[in-house]
């Protein structure tokens, strides 16, 4: 079952992987047993439509090889939930097209009762990848970790959100890490119209809403400093220290209302030394250890 469905590839994990590493627990044959469910989404057209640094596509593969070297099988940080690779979407060359076979492979890994994580690619590959996740949580609301807010009207990477609130109904969204000096007044101004808020950075780690609500979770890499994560498809000047960012991840993780969580926007093309998959790796680990406290 390394293919999940015909639009998904068997995941490009190193041939070497050490017996003691996170990564030799990762099933592939199926999800028996099994609580997680990996997506790779390697495509960055959207990062092209919106001329940023083209790259991301490689992300997936460059997330595996940094979590085949990194993370302990039998960490000191207790048990973690099992994981299974649902391997790659495979791109299509189109945007909508890709993103309906995003959709569709999200969707039948929550009909086996798997929590979806995403390692992309695009941020734009969020909107179909969250679409899935609100047709079976109607009302749902989205905390992301960004330095913008996506919010752009024309397609590419730049317009997730916007998306997901006209389109799927989510009701509120709650953006961490925004920078203003990357971001327009006019989306700003639709942001906060749509029920948009831009907690401050040092918030208390804590999810908005009620215990019933649901939520998404996003993670975009470029929220992080460029000296911790330079290979993203827009550098950040003035951004997260990687332990402020792993507080909110594993808090992400220990609630019980997220129902989906990705990490975007790793660019390997501009991260020769891989220090921005370790990162991505270790923000994978650590929400893990947030989800094993549920």
């Amino acid at each position: 079952m390394s293919q999940l469905t015909p639009n998904t590839s068997a995941p490009p994990w190193p041939g070497d992987v050490a017996p003691g590493r996170f990564a030799s627990t990762i099933r592939t044959d199926s999800p028996e047993g099994c609580a997680i469910a990996l997506l790779g989404l390697p495509d960055d057209t959207g990062v092209r439509l919106n001329n940023g640094r083209t790259g991301a596509a490689g992300g997936p593969k460059a997330f595996r090889a940094a979590l085949a070297n990194f993370g302990a099988a039998d960490s000191a940080a207790g048990p973690l939930p099992r994981v299974f690779d649902a391997g790659d979407v495979m791109p299509t060359g189109s945007l909508e097209k890709t993103h309906e076979r995003v959709s569709t492979v999200t969707a039948a890994l929550l009909e086996r009762g798997l929590f979806p994580i995403a390692i992309g690619g695009g941020h734009d590959l969020t909107f179909p990848f969250v679409r899935a996740v609100a047709a079976r949580f109607p009302k749902l609301a989205g905390i992301y970790f960004d330095a913008h807010l996506d919010v752009h009207e024309t397609a590419g990477s730049g317009m997730p959100f916007r998306r997901l609130v006209e389109d799927c109904g989510v009701k509120a969204l709650h953006l961490h890490g925004f920078r203003p000096l990357v971001n327009s007044r006019e989306r700003l101004d639709w942001f906060r119209a749509h029920g948009g808020r831009t907690p401050a950075d040092g918030s208390p780690v804590r999810l908005p809403g009620g215990a019933t609500d649901a939520f998404f979770a996003s993670f975009d890499l470029d929220v992080l400093d460029a000296a911790h994560a330079p290979g993203v498809s827009a550098m950040n000047p003035s951004g997260w220290s990687v332990r402020e960012a792993e507080a909110w991840v594993r808090a992400c993780g220990a609630a019980p209302r997220v129902r989906c969580f990705d990490l975007m926007e790793l660019n390997p093309a501009h991260d020769p030394d891989g220090r921005t998959g370790r990162v991505a790796a270790h923000l994978f680990l650590t929400f893990l250890q947030g989800f094993a406290r549920r």
